[in-house]
């Protein structure tokens, strides 16, 4: 019989695998080694950080350790509108930070950039009064029982309070203070239920985990994640947007599209040379002790490497 792991449990389990933190809206690489280590060292008491983007768009980001994926809230005269809502235990925290912003009891919308429960862990509790929505299979998934093998992980079914009431197959608008918030979903890339949301009034762009800002990423092949798929879908994301467009991606600092950009080389230049190994017969202990380009070798963290190497090789295989 499997081991149901505690919320707190998994918290820090995905804390040492990836980077939580954002470091203000300028965007710099996150895989700053100082930064990886202060994040490592004080992961017993994170707490939400709040960054103005713009008049009514602010970041809400981990400080001092993992609090969940990146958050941004759109706050005017309609309302209050979030993406994505942390980890479950931050959920007091993220409402306290919230009523800095604005009014908490008028928060109408939630939406979710994908159904991993570090970012859909304050579902339960704002979704007693918020609308929550997300992709359809967000839906799906968030009503079953789930596992991810990776994090030894099992993830109960929600409570109805936690599942979205609207959900969409392709996109979606929102129109709320003062701008159209075009949400659209990439399939099978981090996951099955993957969307981006741009803020079309603002020029701001939330990618969910299909980009982690400097560093490998985790793609859950195990639930819908093709890493082919996700550097197809990055390469897409690349000609959809202006060029100056501000990102925020689902883990790490706030990005521009050259660092997204170098990201979707990284992934097309480490997807191929696990491909040509993968030709020549390599075993995968070969193929993960055999390194990456030399440009991407300081990227992995917790996701090392080798790991990362692996996550390929699975998704490539994988019949």
């Amino acid at each position: 019989m499997r081991e149901k792991i505690s919320i707190k449990k998994t918290a820090t389990i995905l804390s040492v695998l990836i980077l939580g933190t954002a470091s203000g809206i300028s965007p710099t690489h996150a895989h700053d080694t100082k930064n990886h280590n202060e994040i490592a060292q004080s992961e017993s008491a994170p707490t939400i950080g709040a960054t103005k983007i713009n008049d009514t768009l602010t970041l809400l980001s981990g400080v001092g350790g993992f609090t969940g994926g990146n958050v941004i809230v759109s706050n005017g005269d309609d309302g209050m509108l979030i993406i994505d809502d942390k980890l479950p235990t931050m959920t007091e925290q993220l409402s306290k930070a919230l009523a800095k912003i604005g009014d908490v009891s008028a928060l109408r919308f939630v939406l979710n950039t994908h159904w991993h429960f570090d970012h859909v862990g304050g579902n339960a509790e704002l979704g007693k009064s918020a609308t929550i929505i997300a992709h359809t299979n967000v839906r799906k998934r968030l009503s079953t029982d789930q596992r991810i093998d990776i994090f030894e992980m099992d993830l109960p079914a929600g409570p109805a309070s936690a599942l979205p009431v609207i959900t969409f197959d392709d996109s979606l608008s929102i129109h709320l203070n003062g701008e159209e918030i075009q949400v659209v979903h990439m399939p099978n890339s981090h996951t099955d239920t993957d969307s981006i949301i741009y803020f079309s009034g603002s020029n701001v762009l939330h990618t969910g985990d299909l980009f982690f800002n400097g560093i490998f990423p985790f793609v859950d092949i195990q639930n819908g994640g093709n890493v082919e798929n996700l550097a197809a879908n990055i390469g897409k994301i690349l000609n959809m947007f202006p060029d100056d467009v501000t990102i925020v991606p689902g883990h790490g600092p706030v990005a521009n599209m050259t660092d997204l950009n170098r990201f979707h080389r990284m992934l097309t230049e480490t997807i191929a040379n696990v491909k040509t190994q993968i030709a020549a017969n390599k075993s995968l202990d070969q193929i993960k002790a055999s390194g990456v380009p030399a440009e991407w070798k300081d990227w992995g963290w917790r996701i090392d490497v080798g790991t990362w190497n692996a996550i390929i090789h699975a998704s490539l295989t994988k019949s």
